[in-house]
């Protein structure tokens, strides 16, 4: 007889006779623990219990639960500490500056931008906006506007989008330059932890909003860099189109 292995109500791991699960036990563990992440169980900077407890709660191996563990690792989900247990890994300026901006100087420094919010508003969600997020048509979306300078030269201008649900009572300063990350204020304020993006990179003329905001001249060559944000679960959370003058900066990106 073959048996699948689901959550039931304890969150542990239940046989079912629905049909197979292939997966390996590890992967239907980590999707567990993941859930329970997004639920507001474990919070970002949260201990988990010990190996030993997660794999008496699930009814499997400590040595199952550890290979969950540390694929969750390696894809920055939690940050193991020897000695000391494993955490709910939290965004901070740095963190999410490491992993998430590939915008370098001509030497290959990564600095910290500062960005400055040209403007922000409520809408309701165009025919790609629903697409790229997911969304139903005509859902409510909130629209950002956003310049981000590198040692005070305009760099990039991010046109963003994101799911109102998600997101309520967002605000922003306008106008004012901040040393911010957004996916630090995601996670902090709202409880949305951006755990992976996918990018495309392509080649643009910059229309009169980027050679305004940018200082080039209209029609000047800019890199777009169109990114969807996805959280814990793989939900698009942020749609972000990114227009970049790379005349003294490039993308910069590494692969292991």
């Amino acid at each position: 007889m073959s048996y699948i292995r689901v959550m039931d109500e304890n969150d542990r791991l239940a046989p079912t006779a629905d049909g197979p699960d292939f997966r390996p036990l590890y992967a239907q563990v980590k999707e567990l623990m993941i859930r329970r992440m997004v639920r507001g169980d474990w919070r970002p900077g949260e201990i988990l219990p010990s190996e030993g407890r997660l794999a008496a709660e699930f009814r499997v191996s400590q040595g199952t639960v550890r290979k969950a563990l540390d694929e969750m690792a390696v894809q920055n989900l939690v940050v193991r500490q020897q000695g000391r247990g494993t955490f709910v890994a939290e965004h901070s300026q740095q963190h999410a500056l490491f992993h998430f901006f590939h915008i370098r100087d001509e030497s290959g420094v990564k600095e910290m931008p500062t960005g400055r919010v040209l403007a922000l508003k409520h809408g309701r969600a165009d025919r790609e906006q629903a697409r790229r997020l997911a969304l139903p048509a005509r859902a409510p979306i909130i629209a950002i506007l956003r310049l981000r300078a590198l040692r005070g030269r305009p760099v990039i201008l991010e046109r963003i989008t994101l799911p109102a649900a998600l997101f309520p009572h967002l605000d922003l300063p306008i106008d004012r330059e901040l040393p911010d990350e957004l996916y630090t204020l995601y996670q902090q304020r709202f409880g949305v932890t951006v755990a992976r993006a996918q990018e495309r990179l392509r080649a643009v003329a910059a229309d009169k909003r980027d050679a305004r905001s940018l200082a080039v001249a209209e029609g000047s060559p800019l890199l777009e860099v169109d990114r969807v944000a996805l959280s814990l679960d793989g939900h698009p959370v942020e749609w972000r189109l990114s227009r970049c003058n790379s005349a003294h900066h490039h993308y910069y990106s590494e692969i292991e």
